[in-house]
């Protein structure tokens, strides 16, 4: 066998043990997918009979509405502080030295490796000795502490591919500290911005371990109220729910990629 022959055939067998890791991957999707078709009362696989009574279910299912609506108020918030508190943080820590400088960076960015279920518990056990009320407000607080590194990570990157010789010609020009990052800083770090606030909206929304602590039923997020669901039933509700949930985050993502490309928005297309 020549040399480009054995090359061609390693290019295929490569290529389909890819193919075969994304199936495997893929696998329970496509299992969840098929089961929330099943007309039985009970979840079963391969399916007795079809039926998209499940899907009405899911929809009018009252807890599910709320948690969804709920979800939506704690992620808008949570992200777009996240975002604005990160900006802030970003330009502080990347362009000037400081006392603490790196101790500070440190603890925003102790929620990648600090479990989730830690934070949450650690919240609901600081409200209970203030006496404070388990409210919006500290969901939406829990919720910048986990996604504002994912933020902070965006946000380094744009700064690290900004041109400074703009801020210095702005400067040189007469323009102030403030102006010069209102006016050039912030407007050329906007694919960075959106793809922080795109990462913390995605993060916030599916949060689930640090949100079953600091919400109550008042206020429970998607996550938490299909967690809730499953303890009491076993009916492929909940699997009618993830593939909607499935299909609207794939269409999101999809029109997000035709109209603003996210290879350019996550600085993907750069880094080649």
């Amino acid at each position: 066998m020549t040399r480009s022959n054995r090359d061609k055939w390693l290019g295929h067998a490569g290529r389909l043990l890819v193919g075969l890791i994304l199936l495997f991957v893929l696998l329970p999707t496509i299992v969840v997918i098929i089961s929330s078709f099943s007309s039985t009362s009970v979840l079963f696989f391969p399916p007795k009979g079809w039926s998209l009574r499940w899907f009405d279910r899911a929809l009018a299912y009252d807890d599910f509405r709320k948690g969804f609506y709920a979800g939506l108020i704690v992620t808008a918030w949570a992200s777009s502080l996240a975002v604005v508190i990160g900006t802030m943080l970003a330009i502080a820590i990347h362009r000037f030295d400081f006392r603490f400088k790196r101790l500070l960076e440190g603890v925003l960015l102790s929620p990648l490796f600090i479990p989730h279920f830690t934070i949450g518990l650690g919240l609901l056990m600081l409200v209970a000795q203030l006496n404070l009320g388990r409210g919006y407000a500290l969901v939406i607080f829990c919720h910048i502490l986990l996604v504002l590194p994912f933020v902070l990570r965006s946000l380094y990157v744009s700064l690290h591919n900004l041109e400074q010789r703009i801020e210095l010609a702005a400067a040189s020009l007469g323009a102030s500290p403030l102006r010069v990052v209102w006016t050039i800083t912030v407007p050329l770090m906007i694919p960075g911005l959106f793809g922080g606030w795109l990462f913390a909206a995605i993060l916030s929304f599916n949060e689930f371990t640090a949100s079953l602590f600091v919400t109550t039923q008042a206020n429970q997020t998607l996550p938490v109220a299909m967690y809730n669901y499953v303890r009491e039933f076993a009916d492929p509700t909940l699997a009618a729910l993830s593939v909607m949930y499935i299909a609207v985050t794939a269409t999101l993502l999809m029109l997000a990629n035709r109209f603003l490309g996210l290879g350019r928005v996550l600085n993907v297309e750069g880094a080649r």
